[in-house]
């Protein structure tokens, strides 16, 4: 997740070349890329699913999804944290349960 807002106005090329450019990493290798606008209220993602770039936007329509403060830099969320971000939750109250592989069989 870029934590400082981008132009929204940027589509899947201009938003790859921040990937690579600004983040440092490359837009095609399987990661979700979240962008946010000035605006608290939108968002816009980015990944590549094995045959093309695909780039999702989204805006809530009665709140804010819950950014960290603005600054350049990147964050990783994981899958939970993700899953509610996308929902408008606030993802820093999730925390993804530990799973232990199961006790082999005796």
């Amino acid at each position: 997740m870029a934590t400082k807002p981008v132009d929204f106005r940027k589509g899947h090329d201009g938003l790859a070349a921040l990937v690579q450019s600004h983040l440092q990493n490359k837009p095609f290798d399987g990661a979700v890329y979240v962008f946010r606008a000035k605006r608290a209220d939108r968002l816009k993602l980015i990944f590549w699913d094995g045959s093309g770039l695909v780039m999702a936007y989204k805006r809530l329509e009665q709140n804010q999804f819950k950014w960290p403060a603005i600054k350049d830099g990147v964050m990783r969320l994981d899958p939970a944290q993700f899953e509610a971000l996308f929902a408008g939750l606030d993802w820093r109250r999730v925390t993804a349960r530990s799973i232990r592989p199961p006790a082999a069989a005796e």
